[in-house]
């Protein structure tokens, strides 16, 4: 089995000076960050970001929150298998973060703080148990199927569906992971947070899950996780009555504010707040801005005794 080739962290521990923690799950090293101590709020990064990415809300929130982290496997400083020893389908990672909960033996309801594909992975946990959430705040994403008439930027669908471009654009030369740093955030990224974000895929191997995340992205009905994506969009009806924030960066150049026009049709009475500022790396550009709002946004809404 492939393991990780080494990650140095030591150039922006400034930036994520937290205590990794790693659990095996079908004996592959899992990480995640476990920082604080109070009501559970569990992040979870997308494609091809890592816990890195929720840095700053980890450090504010810690001090009265207990705050949760996963990296995805083939993600952040979990390891990075190849696909014969683990599928990188929407399913196994729902499974992953079913696991990582029962390790933790979490009890009390939990708070969703969710950022592109960490929407329709913890959306999908929570349509299966909606009576263990208690919050969720969303930050451009999507948890339902592809909007009618809607199609992937062209960089997605080439490497979506042309394997050979793939296999060298994105494993060979990193050139997803590359492009996001400067096309995601709008204001810009400094040395070290772009260093922070794209260490993790510091070699071909370690980038398996970019590649992959991207296959997987559910558009028709012979996609493999696409049953389980319907499900979780016939179903997302079933968590109206939890309390909801929208932080939306509007200069996101794959979910444009069609996609926030969705999120209100779904949940009319969900709290947003759209930045004509940002990007789709939206808590890089709005930093302390979203901080503010999510703690008013959580003392607002508390979980009932």
């Amino acid at each position: 089995m492939y393991k990780n080739r080494q990650i140095d962290i030591s150039a922006f521990h400034h930036l994520y000076p937290f205590q990794s923690r790693y659990m095996k799950i079908n004996g592959l090293q899992y990480h995640f960050l476990d920082e604080g101590a109070g009501d559970p709020i569990v992040m979870i990064h997308g494609n091809p970001t890592w816990s890195f990415y929720f840095r700053v809300l980890i450090k504010k929130l810690s001090p009265q929150f207990r705050t949760i982290v996963p990296d995805h496997i083939g993600c952040g400083l979990s390891d990075k298998p190849s696909p014969k020893h683990y599928d990188y389908r929407l399913k196994s990672r729902v499974h992953d973060l079913e696991t990582l909960f029962d390790h933790l033996q979490l009890k009390e309801k939990i708070t969703l703080v969710l950022h592109d594909w960490g929407g329709i992975i913890g959306m999908t946990f929570a349509v299966k148990h909606p009576e263990k959430i208690s919050r969720i705040i969303i930050m451009n994403t999507v948890a339902f199927l592809q909007l009618k008439g809607k199609k992937l930027p062209l960089r997605l669908r080439l490497a979506r569906n042309i394997k050979p471009f793939a296999t060298l654009a994105i494993l060979g030369f990193n050139l997803f992971a590359f492009a996001l740093l400067y096309m995601a955030s709008y204001k810009g990224l400094s040395k070290d947070v772009k260093s922070g974000l794209i260490a993790p895929y510091n070699s071909w191997k370690n980038r398996i899950a970019i590649l992959k995340f991207i296959q997987d992205i559910p558009l028709k009905e012979k996609d493999p996780s696409y049953s389980l994506g319907k499900y979780m969009d016939e179903n997302l009806h079933r968590l109206a009555h939890i309390p909801k924030l929208i932080c939306w960066g509007k200069r996101d150049f794959v979910f444009d504010t069609e996609y926030l026009a969705e999120w209100q049709r779904r949940f009319p009475d969900a709290e947003i707040h759209a930045f004509p500022d940002a990007g789709h790396y939206v808590l890089e550009d709005e930093p302390e801005t979203i901080v503010n709002l999510v703690k008013d946004f959580l003392k607002r809404n508390p979980i009932p005794d």
